[in-house]
């Protein structure tokens, strides 16, 4: 008879937070911005902006916070 040996369970990966300062945040959400206006009303365009304003939140609550 064999012996069976049963493997991990795979965990969850958490997903990478990354922390860029407030000056890089905005000039990111600058060069966004562009683009979302010259494609306004796509979904494609909708989608970056909800990243892009996720991205400004995160990054304010670190520099406020970081006091």
């Amino acid at each position: 008879m064999a012996d069976v040996i049963p493997f991990r369970p795979k965990t969850p990966k958490p997903e990478p937070t990354l922390e860029i300062d407030l000056l890089t945040a905005v000039d990111v959400a600058i060069r966004d911005l562009r683009e979302i206006s010259l494609r306004w009303g796509e979904e494609a365009a909708r989608r970056q902006a909800e990243e892009c304003r996720i991205m400004l939140e995160e990054a304010f609550d670190a520099a406020v916070n970081e006091n």
